[in-house]
C-alpha cells in the first residue's frame, strides 16, 4: 500500500470556504467512487495559511495511476477543476510507504477500538 498527501496552497484572495464548497460538493463525490483510499483532508491551523492537505491510499503506484488516469474523463471532476484550479497558487505530492508499526499498512483501511482509546470526553 502507499499513501499520498496532495498539499496545495491557496493564494492569498482565493476564498478557502469557496474552494472547500466546490470540493466537498462537486470533487470529492466525482472522486471517491473512482479513487477510493480516501484518508482525511486537512487545512492548517498553524503554520502556512491557506494550506490543505489531503490523503489517499492506493494499493502501488500502478493502482494510482489508473484511478487517476480515469478521474481525468470524469466531467463533474474537471467542472470542479475549473472552479478550483485558479484559487490553487502550489501544488505538491508526496508518495509513503507505511512503516511496519504503522495503523495503516494495508487496504481497506479501518481503525481499530485499540487506535480510538483516546476520547476528548
Amino acid at each position: 500500500m502507499i499513501v499520498e498527501q496532495r498539499t496545495y496552497v491557496l493564494h492569498t484572495g482565493a476564498s478557502l470556504a469557496e474552494y472547500l464548497d466546490a470540493y466537498e460538493n462537486i470533487g470529492l463525490p466525482a472522486q471517491k467512487p473512482i479513487l477510493g483510499g480516501f484518508l482525511g483532508y486537512f487545512v492548517t491551523e498553524f503554520g502556512p495559511q491557506n494550506e490543505l492537505n489531503h490523503f489517499w491510499a492506493y494499493t502501488d503506484l500502478e493502482d494510482r495511476r489508473a484511478r487517476r488516469a480515469e478521474l481525468a474523463k470524469n466531467e463533474r471532476w474537471q467542472e470542479c477543476l475549473s472552479i478550483i484550479r485558479p484559487m490553487i497558487m502550489t501544488m505538491a505530492n508526496k508518495i509513503m510507504y507505511p512503516t511496519t508499526f504503522s495503523p495503516i499498512r494495508s487496504l481497506p483501511v479501518t481503525v481499530t477500538d485499540a487506535d480510538t482509546a483516546f476520547s476528548n470526553s
